[in-house]
């Protein structure tokens, strides 16, 4: 039975400071990391004797359980060695370093912030490997912090010699993770502790539910420029020094299939992941180009960083001038000459797994079509009540651009000058303007055709990507030459399509979905 005993711990100075941690810019995955970071320090600190008591087979286990429903609950609960009495004083009070700064838990502040971040009030139950009474220390912010209380009372109740946990249960919570939230926060902590799930030290549960991380497939591939030359595994080691303590080591590779999801690097310290968990990779723009290039597509890895400073919320590294130099040397490393990983990546072509191409496909239908049936049956109305139009046969008005080039190509006798044109006036109403002129004699046929990026539908689905305004280019490029081709053939009002297409486009297909 629990009882208060004459014992208390001091949670001075400070603790007004407790009251402000609520409005901290954590995130729920990072918030919760601090509790596993703490749970794997005791137990890396206690493993020899954890494993005498249990065997060499014995692992660290932290569940996690989140209740959302009122009124919503948090527990955190692991096996480790447990928050000794002599280690109550600084495990619970405010901005106590540790004794040992080169764990996993250094600023003294992890527990207290993550917890007065996620709650108002909180409790910690713990049992310390080799102690003989487990103890509760309860939190509730608003009380301490309005009386200014500076000691806590310690519950006691008497336990086996040898338990050993800590669970920390918070309630009254400022912030409840609910649905898509989390899917995120399993996806983030499987990233951020990937290297003690995968070496088999933590066994961390989401719920009931262990997560496993899910190691990506290696690109193996001939190298682009020797297409007929062996099939190579596009991974390479990476390893090198800045000085002054400095040390980035890992590896790189190419992902098969590709997932811009997925892509980036992500950057440890400690062997726990600091940058580029979840969908948010470490993607520098001097290495990964634009988003939805192929470098984006495949190019992952895992970098080790040691000697560097990180965030007091450990979601980040404080680079100082170091970040400019890291990212080049990464670069020189990626493209060495033996295996030049950003080259294949750029180079190489597969078509992506069914799977994800019906997914893609499914959302893109899905999409679509929603759009089409919110808007098309006033926009149809209207569009079929115009008369018919042919093609232009004047020169188009001169309009700002932003890129153009002109070509000649030889077509049955007569010499086509075709001028494609990347439009920049917002004033333009049309996605696609064409115009067919013919010169002396009829050997000279010059056709215009500019596709507006100031569009509404170019400025919901391609301003900055070249490899979406290029994919739309070259169906307006298309859509051009066959109204062309259709003209000269002898079909009389062929630009209707066209205009059709420019109406349809601004009035029922601009904007994207919600």
């Amino acid at each position: 039975m629990k009882k208060l005993s004459a014992k208390t711990v001091s949670i001075r100075p400070g603790v007004s400071v407790l009251s402000v941690l609520r409005h901290l810019n954590y995130r729920s995955w990072f918030a919760l990391a601090e509790f596993v970071d703490n749970a794997l320090q005791s137990y890396l600190s206690r493993q020899a004797e954890l494993k005498r008591i249990h065997g060499a087979r014995f692992k660290l286990v932290v569940q996690i359980t989140i209740d959302a429903n009122k009124p919503a609950r948090i527990s955190i609960r692991d096996n480790a060695g447990g928050i000794a009495l002599k280690d109550f004083g600084r495990a619970f009070r405010p901005a106590a370093v540790p004794t040992d700064i080169g764990g996993l838990s250094e600023f003294g502040m992890g527990m207290k912030s993550a917890a007065c971040w996620f709650a108002s009030r909180w409790h910690v139950r713990t049992k310390a490997l080799g102690e003989t009474v487990a103890r509760t220390v309860r939190f509730d912010v608003e009380k301490i912090v309005h009386d200014q209380i500076e000691e806590l009372g310690i519950e006691e109740e008497p336990t086996d010699n040898n338990d050993h946990y800590t669970e920390v249960v918070l309630e009254e919570l400022h912030h409840v993770p609910v649905r898509k939230t989390l899917g995120k926060i399993k996806e983030h902590l499987t990233d951020i502790y990937r290297t003690f799930i995968r070496d088999g030290v933590l066994d961390l549960k989401f719920g009931t539910e262990s997560l496993v991380f899910e190691e990506p497939t290696l690109l193996r591939a001939p190298y682009i420029k020797e297409p007929d030359g062996p099939v190579r595994t596009w991974r390479t080691p990476i390893k090198f020094d800045f000085g002054d303590g400095l040390k980035v080591t890992g590896f790189a590779a190419l992902r098969d299939p590709g997932n811009y999801a997925r892509s980036g690097f992500a950057l440890f310290r400690r062997g726990r992941l600091i940058q580029g968990s979840g969908d948010e990779g470490y993607r520098p723009a001097l290495i990964f180009a634009q988003p939805g290039s192929y470098r984006y597509l495949r190019l992952f890895g895992e970098l080790h960083l040691e000697g560097f400073d990180v965030s007091h919320t450990k979601d980040g590294f404080r680079w100082d001038e170091n970040e400019q130099p890291f990212i080049e040397l990464l670069k020189e490393e990626l493209d060495k000459s033996k295996l030049p990983l950003l080259r294949q990546a750029d180079g190489y072509r597969a078509i992506a797994a069914r799977g994800e191409r019906m997914a893609a496909a499914r959302e893109a239908v899905e999409h679509t079509t929603t759009a089409l049936e919110q808007n098309l049956p006033d926009v149809i109305e209207e569009i079929s009540a115009k008369p018919p139009v042919e093609t232009r046969e004047t020169a188009l008005e001169r309009q700002p651009t932003l890129a153009s080039k002109e070509i000649e190509i030889a077509f049955r006798g007569e010499t086509w000058r075709i001028k494609v044109e990347l439009g920049d006036d917002a004033s333009e109403g049309q996605w696609l303007a064409i115009s067919d002129t013919t010169g002396i004699a009829n050997s000279t046929r010059t056709l215009e055709i500019r596709l507006s990026l100031a569009h509404p539908f170019m400025i919901s689905f391609a301003q900055t990507n070249p490899e979406e305004i290029e994919a739309l280019l070259r169906v307006a490029s298309a859509i051009a030459l066959a109204e062309t081709l259709a003209r000269r053939s002898g079909v009389k009002l062929a630009g209707t399509i066209r205009r059709n297409v420019n109406d349809i486009l601004r009035e029922a297909l601009s904007q994207p979905s919600s």
